[in-house]
């Protein structure tokens, strides 16, 4: 008997130690940018010599590239810098919100080299529209792409709560859509062969954030998304909370004003996207009833700057809720850091004051000792970049497997 010989069994777990290190190793380059060997082999506790086969291996295959540094300033032969190849791998990311539609090139590396946008009537259930504005852009972009780069994944984020696995638009109302199958549709009119990976705006928000925005080095975290209405996310131990069928951190449906509550496009009273949102800042500032829209809050925010009284007043007012529904958040979840985003991240300063003071009152002491409060970094483009993100998850899984599947 041949004692040397390698199992099937030990076979196949070398084999997945081998992918999981191959990704890991490009999810580091992905996210973090150019890194040393050295930096790699620290950060993944591996040595020297199995991260220089992984990065030949994944050089081989044109994920990344090496190249001496520019300047050590040090004595002794360099560590190599590992860097993702931008110019050949790509997703396209989609981004659906209430009033826009956009579409991006993104590279790997998490450079936007490309984008298309286009307004979006508040006009109900509006699938076909959707689809065909944005796989006209898709196709668009990529032909544009390098004759030699390839597509590797499409993600896309829609406001709205989303099935697990298909892209299935369980329930969207502010638009009226519901069970409407929206990734498979986009798939097939891009005409790719590649599934669309969709998430919920505000969950890939949180997850773009903590990548690569506000949140960096955080492990618990909680995003909160400002379009009409309030989405969440919610990320526990670096890891996003999902619940049990997808449909977690609906946090604008928390109720925040039982009794006396606005009435919430839900079908509840007193939810916090009711008591926040656009309509509620609209009306506190006593704005017209046919005005709506980015520019209408935007506008009300430039008033309040200016000292506009009712513009004030009404920052304030949607504020204490908001300060609110934040307190109970922080209550429950402990939190290192909470990041406004979408509209939020420009309402937020003119109503930090009301936030604060509720979080002060209503909050244990040792639960808001420690928290931060900051708005996105990533502005209006945090949720396009964490649909650029779910378009790479497959690639950062299985980076070799998957690039032998896409290439031309």
């Amino acid at each position: 008997m041949l004692m040397n010989q390698t199992t099937p069994e030990v076979g196949l777990a070398q084999e997945e130690i081998r992918r999981h290190n191959a990704g890991t190793l490009l999810r580091h380059v992905h996210l973090g940018g150019p890194v040393s060997r050295t930096a790699l082999a620290e950060r993944m506790r591996l040595n020297r010599s199995t991260i220089m086969a992984l990065t030949a291996e994944l050089t081989a295959a044109g994920l990344v590239r090496e190249e001496l540094p520019a300047d050590t300033g040090r004595a002794g032969r360099p560590s190599l810098m590992v860097r993702p190849e931008s110019d050949r791998v790509y997703v396209l990311a989609f981004d659906v919100a209430v009033d826009r539609l956009v579409a991006a090139r993104v590279t790997l590396g998490g450079i936007m080299l490309d984008r298309r946008e286009a307004v979006r009537p508040r006009a109900g259930a509006d699938l076909d529209r959707v689809v065909e504005v944005l796989a006209r852009f898709g196709r668009q972009l990529h032909r544009a792409a390098p004759p030699d780069s390839v597509c590797v994944g499409v993600g896309a984020s829609y406001c709205g709560m989303i099935r697990p696995g298909d892209g299935m638009v369980r329930f969207g109302p502010d638009m009226g859509w519901v069970d409407q199958a929206f990734g498979s549709e986009l798939g097939r009119r891009l005409g790719l062969g590649l599934p669309v990976s969709v998430g919920n705006e505000a969950h890939l928000g949180a997850l773009a954030e903590q990548q690569r925005g506000a949140g960096v080095g955080f492990q618990n975290l909680i995003y909160l998304h400002g379009d009409v209405g309030v989405g969440g996310g919610i990320i526990v131990g670096g890891k996003l909370l999902d619940g049990d069928s997808g449909y977690a951190c609906e946090l604008g449906h928390m109720v925040v004003n039982p009794h006396n509550g606005r009435p919430c496009g839900c079908g509840s009273h007193g939810c916090l996207e009711a008591e926040v949102g656009e309509r509620a800042l609209l009306d506190a500032a006593h704005r017209p009833a046919e005005l709506s829209g980015r520019d209408a809050v935007r506008a009300v925010v430039s008033d309040a700057d200016r000292g506009d009284p009712a513009a004030r007043d009404a920052l304030h007012h949607v504020g204490d809720w908001l300060g609110i529904g934040v307190a109970n958040l922080i209550n429950l979840f402990n939190p290192g850091i909470v990041i406004f985003g979408g509209m939020l991240r420009e309402m937020y300063p003119g109503a930090a004051a009301q936030v604060r003071a509720r979080i002060a009152a209503n909050v244990l002491p040792v639960a808001r000792e420690r928290v931060r409060l900051r708005t996105s970094a990533l502005g209006d483009d945090a949720t396009l970049v964490g649909a650029a993100e779910l378009g790479f998850s497959e690639l950062l899984a299985n980076p070799l497997g998957v690039l032998t599947r896409t290439s031309p």
